[in-house]
């Protein structure tokens, strides 16, 4: 039985990023890829014209967000070199449709925002080494350091009259801690807002109006909104039984009016706080997003992003006064049906202590390549990234194109996952490596008691620290599995530290403690040491210009698995990409990845009568 959509054609389904509101509420600017390459899109919310205004000038790799400029002129984005991540600060001006640079330095960089007559531009940056708070004077030219802590930066709040930054950053010896400060605009006169108790998470997220601020605190376990009086330093609390993140204020007279997502058993649920009382909005179970506190369009309605395991993501302006929607940016399916993709169930199970794991179950026998009362389905488990991720109820091309190849397809959400509060997100701290990989290898045992899969044919497929499992599975729970896949993964963590960016150092030393003093540990928890235990084969793919899992993880793996003896391709496959960095949003990588895992799963584990082609 054969696929009933091709591997091309579903790796090039166009995709929007990153979707913000113009600063007058009647334009919407969007990265997409109708084209065939990221591009980016100007929409107008009366008319629904939409136009294409760059041709080439933004990055290929839709990564890192765009901002409108002051003026409603001009776009913001991030510009780097081939997905290196040394992002630079780039003006596209709609006008002119030319592009100019505006913050340039050798570090990474990232826009925060921008002051309401456009003249000061603040961002985060690597350039003087952590990440810190810059500000840059776009009349002079000029650039400066606002912050300076050994720890990074995150989130960078200006207030409505440009008077005061918001931040996040930790100056306890609790790696696990971050906290809210409040500064001059200059950076001067920081102060922490202490909003949270010590070896919590608060952030600040938007700012309410001059005297209060909407944020986040993970405190009591469970993440939850609440609104800082900057007048009388106390905070209002709204938590519900579930995880949930604010998002953006919706008016500056109504404090406790704002929006928030809410984490449920891997969906996410969009909710709305009006009067301090919450309601979730009228969307299908899946997975909901606003882009922030830009999703305001100002009169009532809101940008809404949506999307199901079976159905993709589309654009919507939702009306919270009466539930009603409209369709900005529909779903595109081209010639495949869309009733062909699978829907996925919510399972759990019970590691190996007892812990309850979460997971996601793809069965291939609803997909389009395997008959209802199929026997012996081999089936692939995908790990997500992070490890501070999850697998959530949204449409995955991946698990899709498995499934559509015959495989069922399972996501588990190991210990250091989101969605369950801090003290499961923070239990991988300290055991990279160790019972996350053990909740892993108990998912394949799940799939191992269903009387359709095949208990001889089951892989394991993740990228980043998906890729690290992948590797670590192979490794330490060889008896596992048939054969692994690892996608821009890492396998050894002490020369990881020492290539990694400042931040990503900061990183490290909070989940896996000091390098030196644990050289042990970091020893112990590296794939590479363990490779003579490994039996079953592996894809590698990995790309040139990765800087958060650099391609020397990859090189010092298949260095290793040479020196054993094993030869290419015959008990290991190697590829790496060029032109590419922590993955790709672009169609042609896409499709290139694709072929390479549906090529290697056909050798290694075929799920489907051989001879088959793909379009």
């Amino acid at each position: 039985m054969s696929a009933e959509y091709p591997l091309e054609e579903l790796a090039s389904l166009p995709t929007f990023y990153h979707p913000t509101v113009s600063p007058d509420g009647s334009r919407i600017a969007f990265y997409y890829d109708e084209s065939g390459r990221n591009e980016l899109y100007v929409q107008d919310l009366a008319t629904g014209e939409r136009e294409q205004v760059s041709s080439g000038e933004v990055p290929r790799q839709a990564r890192h967000g765009i901002a409108w400029d002051a003026d409603g002129d001009g776009v913001l984005f991030h510009v780097d070199d081939d997905g290196d991540e040394q992002n630079d600060v780039h003006r596209f001006d709609l006008d002119s449709r030319e592009n100019e640079a505006v913050v340039t330095n050798d570090g990474q960089s990232h826009f925060m925002d921008v002051s309401d007559d456009g003249r000061w531009l603040f961002y985060t940056s690597t350039a003087e080494g952590q990440m810190n708070v810059h500000r840059y004077d776009r009349e002079s030219g000029t650039d400066e350091r606002l912050t300076d802590y050994d720890r990074p930066v995150f989130t960078v709040e200006l207030s409505p009259d440009g008077s005061r930054i918001a931040y996040a950053t930790n100056e306890s010896d609790d790696l696990d801690n971050r906290d809210v400060y409040l500064a001059d605009a200059d950076g001067s006169n920081a102060r922490n807002l202490h909003v949270g108790e010590d070896g919590a998470e608060a952030v600040p997220v938007d700012w309410c109006d001059e005297s209060s601020l909407l944020v986040f605190d993970n405190s009591p376990d469970l993440g939850r909104s609440g609104v800082y009086d900057l007048d009388t330093d106390s905070v209002e609390w709204f938590a519900s039984e579930y995880e949930e993140q604010p998002v953006a204020s919706l008016a500056e007279d109504t404090a406790g009016d704002f929006l928030a997502i809410r984490h449920r058993e891997a969906a996410v649920v969009p909710v709305v706080y009006e009067d301090g009382e919450a309601r979730e909005l009228d969307a299908p179970l899946g997975v909901a997003s606003f882009p922030g506190e830009e999703s305001l369009v100002g009169d009532g309605t809101v940008l809404l992003s949506q999307t199901t395991p079976d159905t993709r993501t589309e654009l919507l302006r939702y009306d919270l006064a009466d539930d009603s929607y409209e369709t900005l940016v529909d779903a595109e399916y081209g010639d495949i049906d869309p009733d062909a993709f699978a829907d996925c169930e919510y399972v759990t199970y019970d590691s190996e202590d007892g812990l309850e794991i979460g997971a996601l179950h793809y069965d291939a026998r609803d997909g389009p390549a395997v008959p209802e009362d199929a026997t012996d389905v081999p089936a692939i488990v995908m790990v997500h990234g992070g490890p501070h991720a999850a697998s959530l109820r949204q449409f995955t091309a991946y698990a899709q194109f498995l499934v559509s190849r015959g495989y069922t397809v399972f996501q588990p959400n190991y210990r250091g996952s989101i969605g369950r509060g801090r003290e499961f997100k923070n239990a991988v701290h300290g055991d990279w490596g160790g019972m996350e990989q053990v909740d892993i290898r108990e998912g394949a045992a799940w799939l191992r008691q269903q009387e359709y899969v095949d208990d001889d044919r089951i892989a394991v497929y993740g990228g980043s620290y998906g890729g690290y499992s992948a590797y670590c599975q192979l490794t330490m729970h060889p008896e596992t599995w048939t054969t692994g896949v690892a996608w821009v993964g890492i396998t050894d963590l002490q020369a990881l530290y020492e290539e990694s960016m400042p931040h990503f150092k900061t990183t490290l030393e909070q989940q896996l403690g000091d390098p030196e003093e644990n050289a042990a540990f970091y020893r112990e928890r590296s794939p590479i040491t363990h490779v003579e235990e490994m039996t079953a084969p592996i894809l590698m793919v990995h790309g040139v210009n990765d800087p958060r899992c650099p391609v020397s993880q990859a090189r010092i793996f298949r260095d290793a698995l040479e020196e054993r003896g094993w030869e290419s391709p015959e008990d290991f496959r190697y590829e790496e990409l060029g032109e590419e960095g922590h993955g790709s949003s672009d169609i042609d990588q896409k499709i290139r990845a694709y072929r390479i895992m549906a090529e290697y799963l056909e050798e290694r584990m075929p799920a489907r009568a051989m001879g088959e082609a793909d379009d």
